[in-house]
């Protein structure tokens, strides 16, 4: 179900600069299973990529495709959404994208009533394990605490000095 320009639509200013830059990441991969011939999953994950880099874009493209595929399960009619390449709407939300990324936020942050209520939300009143698994994976792996505004927190890494 794709968002048209008369729906109701939100600013996204509740969210921190690292949930704002998942809204191009998962509008193109609401897009990839809505019009799979334009294939739009392989935007997603340059998108990503070029945002975070290709070791945590990857990471992350790929955690994102997960809580998608796991709310379009629930969700077989699909969200509403805005079309990512559109300039005009890239700072509005429709009400499925808050809900979505308002659910990602509260798990983010270990908010867990606030979470299970956007959860509520998104998906009708239906707390599928599948989805909740996906989006704590997600929030575990890029949390909020000693991440710089709109970075995700990153894992300490080896490397080989001469």
């Amino acid at each position: 179900m794709k968002h048209s320009a008369s729906d109701h639509t939100l600013p996204f200013t509740d969210f921190d600069g690292f949930e704002r830059g998942l809204l191009p990441v998962i509008r193109h991969f609401i897009l990839s299973f809505t019009e799979p011939e334009k294939q739009a999953w392989q935007h997603a994950f340059t998108v990503a990529t070029e945002r975070w880099g290709r070791d945590q874009g990857l990471v992350l493209a790929q955690m994102v495709f997960k809580v998608i595929k796991a709310t379009l399960y629930i969700r077989p009619r699909g969200l509403a959404f805005n079309d990512p390449f559109s300039v005009e709407t890239r700072h509005e939300l429709t009400c499925d994208e808050y809900a979505l990324l308002r659910m990602l936020h509260h798990m983010r942050r270990d908010e867990t009533p606030a979470a299970r209520d956007a959860l509520n939300e998104l998906t009708g009143g239906y707390p599928d394990a599948h989805l909740i698994q996906a989006g704590l994976t997600l929030a575990s792996q890029f949390p909020t605490n000693g991440a710089g505004p709109g970075q995700p927190a990153r894992r300490p890494t080896l490397r080989v000095v001469p």
